[in-house]
């Protein structure tokens, strides 16, 4: 594949364009990962959001405050640069790539998913609940399958904000597109200058988040919402 990018584009551009291309997996990987992480806190997070409780949606408040509050190029340099220090330890770069984009993911995604079980009308629950449906059945049987169909189309759409977020781990050693990409920017070669890489970047990342937005807006249009689209805050 190398030699094939060599002889399409030549030296150096052809290398550099095949070194962008194979960074984009790791990009893509520690997007999934990410996702995978931040969907399953954000999933209990938001249980407890909504638990008839008095002190669970108050900690998952805090929790979603907390983390949505924090930049995530300082969660990133907390467990990336701040965490191995205090540690006297090495963190590797995915570890700590994979825990500053899980918390991040994991507080906006809460969001959205409590906003989609708010759309829920309140008759619903009375409803169950006069059926004799405790909250675990009701949640089980008539909320969630509404709530996946109101929550799908936002859920894809942050996936491209999880994208973007992960072009700012190479601030802690993470090689994926911005990293090699910036290398080569920096390189005193010629044909490598910024105007060239920058926007060659771009068209990488735009590659990888356009699909994701058309999708987002095609479940959107398909799949409506109940009662109202949810509402959250998405840096």
């Amino acid at each position: 594949m190398r030699e094939a990018f060599i002889a399409a584009f030549g030296r150096p551009e052809g290398i550099m364009l095949f070194q962008l291309v194979e960074a984009a997996q790791f990009t893509i990987y520690l997007s999934l990962i990410a996702f995978a992480l931040g969907g399953s806190v954000a999933a209990c997070i938001t249980l407890l959001r909504i638990l008839p409780n008095r002190w669970a949606p108050r900690v998952a408040t805090g929790y979603i405050w907390a983390f949505q509050s924090a930049p995530l190029l300082m969660l990133l340099f907390i467990f990336g640069l701040g965490v191995p220090r205090l540690l006297g330890a090495d963190v590797d770069p995915w570890v700590a790539a994979s825990v500053a984009l899980m918390l991040y993911t994991s507080a906006y995604l809460a969001d959205v998913w409590r906003g989609a079980v708010e759309t829920i009308p309140p008759g619903q629950w009375e409803g169950a609940r006069a059926l004799g449906l405790r909250f675990g059945p009701t949640l089980r049987l008539v909320v969630l399958p509404q709530v996946v169909r109101v929550a799908l189309a936002p859920t894809v759409g942050f996936m491209v904000q999880i994208i973007k977020g992960t072009s700012l781990a190479y601030i802690i050693g993470f090689h994926d597109i911005m990293a090699i990409g910036k290398r080569w920017a920096n390189a005193p070669v010629e044909g490598t200058e910024p105007f060239v890489v920058y926007p060659i970047m771009a068209l990488i990342y735009f590659a990888l988040c356009f699909p994701l937005s058309r999708l987002a807006l095609r479940l959107e249009a398909r799949l409506g919402s109940v009662g109202g689209a949810p509402k959250a805050a998405v840096a």
